[in-house]
This record gives C-alpha cells, sequence and structure tokens, in this order.
C-alpha cells in the first residue's frame, strides 16, 4: 500500500516566553485536526518539540497535497486564535503569509514528507528539533547514512553497502530551490565539503541506492528567506525510515550521542551543542540549549502505533549532562568568535544597526593617524 507521512511543525505561541505551548493551545489544534481531517487521513498524533506544534498525519493523497496542508494551515491558525486569547508570546510567530496558496511550503510551518510503499513491518523515527536550524541534522545524517564508524550496517549488509543518494539543498539560494544529487561512497568528500556549512547546504533526502526507495525527509524552511527579517530560528523536523535496507534505529540515534555545536540557542543567533531530549521537553537555559527529540513509530495500513521516545533511556541521561558541560563552557565566551554566529546570519538582527551607525566614525589612515579622534576635532577647528 503507498502511503504518504507528512509532517508539519509551527510555532504559533508559548507560555513565558519562548518555552512550551499551552495545553489548550495543542488541543486546539489536535480537535481541528481530528474533526476536519477524519475524512481523508488515515491516522495522524499531535504533540510539540519545545515551543513548537507538530502534525504528523498518514494518508494516500500523496506529496504537497493541498487538502492535506490546508488542514494543517487551518489548524495553525486556530491554534493562533487561542494563543491570542490566552496571552502567549509569538502567537501565529511563524505564519508568515496571510493567505493559504495551495501548500504551506514557503508560508512558514516547516514541512516534511515521505511517500513510499508501506513494507511488512515500517518502523521511522520522527526527529524534532528546537531553537536551531536546518542544518541541524547534517552531520546525524552524515554519519548515520555514510561512516561505518556508526553505521556499521554499511560493513554487514549488502544493500545498505551499495549507500545513498543525498539531496543537498542551496537555502541560500531563496529565489527557488537549487540542489545536488551526490552519491555515497563514491562523493563522500563532495558531501562532507558542503555538509560543513549548516548555514547554507542542507539535507533535504536521502535514498537508497540499492532499492531507490526514500530513506529521509528534512524540512529545509529558513524563515528570513520568507520574512526578509529575522523571525526565530528555523526549528525543523526530519522523517527516517528505519531498519532493513536502511540503516537499523540505533544507527539512525548513534550520532546524537555526539551533542555536536550547531546554531541557534537565544535569538537563534549563538552557538551551542544540540541536546537529545525526553519528548515534551522545552528549553530553559539561554533560551536553550538546541535540543533534539526522537519519536520512534510503527505503521500498519497507514495506521500508527504509539510513539517510542526514543531518547528517555538512561544512557542519554550521560550524553544530557555532556551536553550541558559543552553549553556552560561556550556561553563562558559570550559575544566572541564561535560562540556567537558569523555576521552574514545576523543581518536581521540588532547588531546590524549597531554596524551601520558606526560606519561613519571609521576613518582612513592618514598623517594624523596617531591623534586620538578629540584632537583631530581640534585641530580642524583651528
Amino acid at each position: 500500500m503507498r502511503i504518504t507521512v507528512s509532517v508539519i511543525k509551527a510555532d504559533v505561541g508559548s507560555v513565558g516566553g519562548h518555552l512550551q505551548p499551552s495545553p489548550a493551545l495543542r488541543q486546539t489544534i489536535a480537535n481541528v485536526v481530528r474533526d476536519e481531517g477524519a475524512p481523508f487521513l488515515i491516522d495522524h498524533r499531535v504533540g510539540s518539540f519545545g515551543d513548537d506544534v507538530f502534525i504528523l498525519m498518514t494518508h494516500t493523497r500523496g506529496l504537497n497535497d493541498e487538502t492535506v496542508h490546508h488542514l494543517a494551515w487551518e489548524a495553525f491558525l486556530r491554534g493562533t486564535a487561542c494563543a491570542k486569547r490566552e496571552g502567549l508570546y509569538g502567537a501565529g510567530q511563524d505564519l508568515l503569509k496571510d493567505a493559504f496558496s495551495g501548500n504551506v511550503r514557503g508560508m512558514g510551518p516547516a514541512v516534511a514528507e515521505l511517500e513510499f510503499e508501506e513494507r511488512t513491518a515500517e518502523p521511522f523515527v520522527l526527529f524534532g528539533a528546537d531553537k536551531t536550524e536546518p542544518g541541524a541534522y547534517n552531520l546525524p545524517l552524515y554519519l548515520a547514512f555514510a561512516d561505518p564508524m556508526f553505521c556499521s550496517g554499511l560493513l554487514l549488509s549488502s544493500k545498505i553497502k551499495k549507500g545513498f543518494t543525498f539531496r543537498i539543498l542551496d537555502v541560500a539560494h531563496a529565489e527557488a530551490d537549487r540542489f545536488i544529487d551526490l552519491q555515497t561512497p563514491e562523493d563522500l568528500y563532495d558531501l562532507a565539503a558542503l555538509l560543513r556549512d549548516n548555514e547554507r547546504f542542507v539535507v533535504a533526502s536521502i535514498h537508497s541506492r540499492a532499492t531507490g526507495d526514500i530513506a529521509a525527509a528534512v524540512s529545509t524552511t529558513r524563515l528570513h528567506n520568507i520574512a526578509g527579517k529575522y523571525t526565530g530560528k528555523d526549528d525543523p523536523v526530519a522523517l527516517v525510515r528505519t531498519q532493513q535496507n536502511f540503516p537499523a534505529t540505533g544507527e539512525v540515534l548513534a550520532p546524537y550521542r555526539l551533542c555536536h555545536y550547531v546554531g541557534g540557542f537565544m535569538r537563534g543567533s549563538h552557538t551551542g551543542p544540540l541536546m537529545p531530549v525526553r519528548a515534551g521537553t522545552g528549553v530553559s537555559f539561554f533560551d536553550g540549549p538546541p535540543i533534539v527529540t526522537a519519536l520512534a513509530f510503527s505503521m500498519s495500513g497507514g495506521n500508527l502505533t504509539q510513539p517510542v521516545d526514543a531518547f528517555d533511556h538512561p544512557f542519554w541521561d550521560h550524553v544530557r549532562t555532556r551536553a550541558a558541560e559543552k553549553a556552560i563552557t561556550i556561553r563562558e565566551q559570550g559575544f566572541s568568535g564561535n560562540a556567537m554566529l558569523p555576521q552574514s546570519e545576523l543581518e536581521y538582527g540588532g547588531i546590524v544597526e549597531i554596524l551601520d551607525a558606526l560606519e561613519p566614525r571609521f576613518r582612513i589612515a592618514g598623517a594624523m593617524v596617531d591623534a586620538p579622534s578629540h584632537e583631530l576635532v581640534a585641530a580642524g577647528a583651528r
């Protein structure tokens, strides 16, 4: 049976700043999806990642379906109305367009979708990140699908050994989707050269070279490309199929023990470790740290099991401690150097106003280069 799995996520309001959506907000969105999606959805789940609400849906309508996307848009609109009634912060923050126009791509919400012929056993993992960027998944996906140090299936499975096709999107090219397809293992070094730049090059999808089946899809929305100004970090979602011709669930999870540094944290303008957290965890320290949740599902005929919280295990408690230590260490550096994102990533922030105001005060070196500015003023007066 050919099934589409769609996850659509948005920040439409949260309690106490950028912490968590309220129960009433989540329930409002869930009610809309339950009632108005009944005629065409097979199954669905509504939950939250940090301060974002996600809608996970299964159906047979294919990718970018207008009816499915409009349902999510309408649910987020009604959630926004609830957020405004409750006085939540950032009500409707991720809804950047006034009118629905066919699907929600390019309108603010993050979208990841998979369409495939369902296997007899169909496990997959829904990843949701908060206070970070779409490129936050670059390193974990590279390691899980292309590095035998993390994915032993590349050595032990004849089909996995044939490698994968990575579609990489240039998210700095805002006018249209600019992408490149790279094959592993042949293009491994080229892939690494692109994926080192989380701000520009992002994994959009991965396909099996053995079967052609899609293995993973990642949301690639950059909010400032839509709004023309900083409106919040992009907080990506990803869907990753596991087992059989794909890496095992444990191999897909393993890279997150690195707590690698990503862009995000406070005002989306800093560098912090990606902390794997339990489902329902909000953000706290310095509006962070950047977090990622992993919900593992199985599916039959499009009907979803209840999820397993993949990071709710004693092992990940140790990893979380390490992530906290890394967060404290880099925050000790404050605004200096790599602790903040490069100026190109801050172009819609207040720092640009500061730099613009300082620009006229710069001088070109000349005969009086060593004189303090007050002496230059006095000399000019004489």
